[in-house]
Parts: structure tokens; sequence; C-alpha cells
């Protein structure tokens, strides 16, 4: 029987497990108390849903603020924009001023390391000292989080009742989606998905100067860097892909099969022995062979050292999350006057006898759990603060500034940011996203057309509106494309066994395999895949089997 990792076996092993897959297992003691038994005159009836941790009963009224003083700890992503800190800034204690002292509550932001938040998160977890909310993009590693004992069952009586309005927009989501293993586990923050704000950069002035245009397959990407390397200009930029497993999408084919979709399909653990990946690395191979890929690719291991690259000119493509405040381009253009951009379809990274697939999101935003450790107080308090949050003058806040500092208000009630302002209540260089991003992905005005605009000026950078044009007229030509992977309702157990193991492997595998010489790779894919399924990956795609055979999924 398939036992959890124990704190005595964590103490011995836990460091060398960081260090090799960026994974810890945890372990956390969880409180047996809940809001419904707290204490106190004034509560109010709350209503009755059926799936709460208790009956649903009266709850202490804290629209008074609390008693006593009152810590929670929130967590907020460290990006490494330079000059800022994340939890220390205008917009940290403008929220202190607003929501804490109104209601005695201390809010201490804890920065989550964007590109190491699972080790981040893994060892704050096993010495107990993890935020009160345990969040992460995508579904498969909140299940993971939730695994190691880390997070606790919900109330949605005591949700609705502290965060009235957060519930009125969200509880519906919450209950189709926050249940693991029949107990309520997660909330979310609301998505009104958009997908142009990923972009994809390349050199405009590299294209010019071999005479191309755009590539809109793979195979024409290919030529296109290969004329580059012959004009001496320089490369395709990539990365080390050690998480978010989505890199065989554009590889999928041109008909899938459902039933491979739903097995393979994982954010989670790469899918190694899908013939997606195979495909992906019989290109990456030729790429590398033929000196048209970065040949360090590999040691670009965040998106810092992909960026570096791209604004030193040594690669011609690069693709990140695009800013109005982005320095990308304007350091691109420090080093090179003459350079210029446009954005390229994603259709380039897809072989012409397949789809340009990519990762839908789920109707959902941010996946979030309460620390297990977290009192009743203080879990009433963060929902109090989400409550607030999503009210939408403090979201509008948030989002934009100071009216008339930090932007304007255009005829149609669109915020249009001062151009370069660089005062006290600077955003962030996302917009102070990872603040607002505990209750909706991106901001929303209601309306589709009126979005488009309002993300223009927050997504573009000044002079460069064609950019987030292109993307926003690519993804509504590929809008069919997008594909939903199965969100399972109980853990897979396996994966929270082998996932650290088995991400090592990845890493070493597939970086082997790009760079080895192209005899060398049927050979090696071969041996790599049944050491992979012998390491834990076929009880992974045995457990899912079961769970898509017995529908335990949301489809």
């Amino acid at each position: 029987m398939r036992r959890a990792m124990t704190c005595k076996r964590l103490a011995a092993f836990g460091v060398a497990v960081i260090m090799a897959a960026g994974v810890v297992t945890g372990c956390g003691g969880k409180k047996e108390e809940t809001a419904a038994t707290a204490a106190g005159d004034g509560g109010a009836a709350a209503s009755t849903e059926a799936g709460g941790v208790s009956e649903a009963g009266s709850f202490t009224d804290y629209s008074a603020g609390f008693p006593e003083n009152v810590t929670i700890k929130i967590p907020v992503y460290d990006r490494g924009f330079e000059g800022w800190d994340p939890a220390n800034n205008y917009y940290t204690k403008w929220i202190q001023k607003e929501f804490g002292d109104k209601y005695n509550v201390t809010l201490n932001y804890v920065a989550i390391n964007r590109q190491n938040e699972v080790t981040d998160y893994m060892q704050m977890i096993a010495a107990g000292s993890a935020p009160d909310i345990i969040f992460h993009y995508d579904m498969p590693q909140a299940v993971n989080y939730n695994a190691e004992g880390a997070m606790q069952e919900l109330n949605l009586d005591e949700i609705q009742y502290y965060a009235p309005t957060y519930y009125e927009k969200l509880g519906d989501t919450v209950k189709k989606y926050g249940q693991l293993d029949g107990k309520n586990t997660f909330f979310f923050a609301g998505r009104n998905a958009i997908y142009y704000n990923y972009v994809h950069l390349i050199r405009q002035d590299w294209l010019n100067k071999v005479g191309m245009e755009k590539p809109t397959t793979r195979e024409e990407l290919d030529t296109v860097t290969a004329a580059w390397k012959e004009a001496g200009l320089g490369t395709r930029g990539d990365y080390l892909i050690n998480k978010s497993y989505t890199y065989e999408y554009p590889f999928i084919g041109s008909n899938p099969d459902k039933n491979e979709l739903a097995l393979y399909l994982d954010l989670n653990v790469a899918p190694l022995t899908w013939q997606a990946t195979k495909d992906y690395l019989v290109t990456m191979n030729k790429e590398f062979n033929e000196g048209i890929l970065d040949p360090e690719f590999y040691l670009n291991t965040d998106d810092a050292a992909w960026k570096a690259d791209f604004v030193a000119g040594n690669v011609g493509t690069y693709s990140f999350y695009i800013a109005a405040n982005t320095d990308v381009i304007s350091s691109l253009k420090a080093n090179d006057p003459n350079a210029e951009v446009s954005v390229m379809s994603p259709k380039a990274l897809a072989p012409a006898d397949s789809h340009p697939y990519y990762y839908e999101y789920p109707p959902y935003g941010m996946v979030m759990g309460i620390n297990s450790t977290t009192s009743d107080m203080q879990r009433a308090a963060i929902w109090m603060f989400l409550d607030w949050m999503i009210q939408p003058e403090n979201l509008f806040y948030l989002q934009n500034g100071i009216e008339g500092v930090n932007y304007t208000l255009n005829e149609e009630g669109i915020a249009v940011p001062v151009p370069d302002f660089a005062g006290e209540s600077k955003l962030s260089n996302n917009n102070n996203k990872d603040y607002w991003c505990l209750v909706a992905e991106v901001a929303d005005y209601g309306d589709e057309t009126k979005n488009f605009k309002a993300n223009l000026k927050t997504l573009a950078p000044a002079g460069y509106e064609q950019l987030v044009q292109d993307a926003y007229d690519y993804d509504k030509e590929l809008k069919e494309y997008g594909i939903i992977s199965p969100i399972f309702t109980k853990s897979i157990e396996a994966t929270n066994e082998y996932k650290a193991d088995l991400t090592a492997m990845w890493q070493e595998f597939y970086v082997d395999m790009v760079t080895c010489k192209p005899q060398e790779l049927e050979a090696k894919y071969d041996a790599y895949c049944k050491e992979y399924l012998d390491n834990g990956y076929q009880e992974i795609l045995d457990e899912k089997q079961a769970l898509i055979d017995a529908e335990d999924y949301i489809k």
C-alpha cells in the first residue's frame, strides 16, 4: 500500500528532493475547529447548502472589526521586477489602511518566487510557515499541495456569510470545481479568459534582412531560422521546460483521440510516452543539430534568462506575457536601435500536418485553498478580505491606481494609463495583477469590445499597439483549437508520489534527446520511456485511466 511521506523522512531527504526537482513533500497538522462553532452574539443565520464542513448555523459578526487583532499571511508572486518590493509598497500599505485597519486585521504579504513557487511553497509547508492562502494557477499542483495535508476542508455557508459579494459572483464555480475527494477544498478567482496577452515576439528586422515573411508553420519557422543562421544573425530562442507541460499541444496532430487527450494531457507530469511528445522531441532534435535552435536553451531555467538572450540579440524569438510597462522592447532597442519586433502567429509552432492546439483555461483563475493551520478568525478575515477586494471600486483602484495620477478616464469610462508614470503609486510591471489575482484573472469592463480597448492600453507599450492587435486577431482565428484538460475530482495518488522523480527524469531525458545525434534518438527514446514507465508513470496512467473509466472528472 502506498504510504504518505512522513515528517521524519522529509527531514532526511527534503533538501535533496528540492535540489533535484524543486518539489518537497510537506507535513502539516490539520485543525479540527470550524468557524461554525465560533462563539459570540450578533451572528446571523447562514444559508443552508450541502457539502459544508458542518451544519449551517450562525457565525460571529465581525463587520465592526475583530475584537482582537488578527494577522493573515497573503501570498504574492515575486517576479523579480527591478525596484519593486512585492511585500511592501504603496498598494500593500493602501490595502492595510483601507481594509486591515478598518477590521483590526494585519496583512502580511509573503513573497513567492514565481519561477520556483513549488519549491517555495513546499519548503514553507514543511516548516509550518506557509501563507494562510495556498495558491497555484494549475489545478494539478493545487491538488498536490492538498495531498500533503496543507489545506483544510471548507464550509461554503461560511464563505457565503463572510463574503456575500464574492460568493454571489463565484459561488457556482466553487461548488462545481472546488470539490476534491468529496470535500470542499478549493475556492477560485474569476476568469474572463483572454489569450492575446501571451505573445510570440519575432525580430521583424531580421525577417526583413533575409527577405522573408513571418512564418505560419513550424517548417516555415525552421526555414526562417536557417536563413538567420546563414546571415549570421542568431537562432530561435527557447527555455528549459520543467513545469506546466504544454509543449506538446502543437504536436497533437490534426485528429486527436479524445481518450488519449484525457489520459495524457497533464500540467503536472510530462507525457513522455505519448506520440505528441515524441514528435516534439524529433523536431527539437532536428533544429538543434541544424544549429537553428539556441544551443544552450536548456540553461535558460527561467523567463529572465530567455529574455536576456533576446534583449542581447542572441535569439530572434521570445514568448512572454506582455504588459504596457514591460522593458523587453525598450531594452532591446537600447542594445540595438535598429531592432524591430512583431508578433508571430501561434501556428508557427505547429507542424503543417497538425493543428495549433493550445491549453484552454478552465472557467476559473487562481486555484486557492486555506492552510490547514489557519484559525477560524483568520479564515473569516480572509473571506472578508476577498469580499472587500471584489468590490468594483477597490478592484478598479488596485488595477489602475489613482485617477488623475496613474490614469485618466476617457469618454468610454476606460482607464488610460499615464505614459511612463514613475511616482509613488506606480503599479507593478504587470499592472498589480499579483494582488488582485485573488478575485479576478483579468480586468473586466463587462463588454468584449470595451475590454479589448482597455486591455490594449494596459498590455501594449506606447507605440506598439499593433503587437496586441495582432495577437488578438490570431486568438480569434485559432479559437477553435483550445483544449481543456480533464479536471479530476479525486486525487491521483501516484502523481503525488512520483512527480518529483519524474520531473527530474524528464529534464535529464528530454535535454539529452534534443541534443543527441539524430541517429541516437530512437534508441534513447525507447530506453527513456521504459525507465519513465517503470519509475511511476505507468502507475499514474493506470490510476488516471481508472478515474476516466469511472467518470470521476469534470469534462
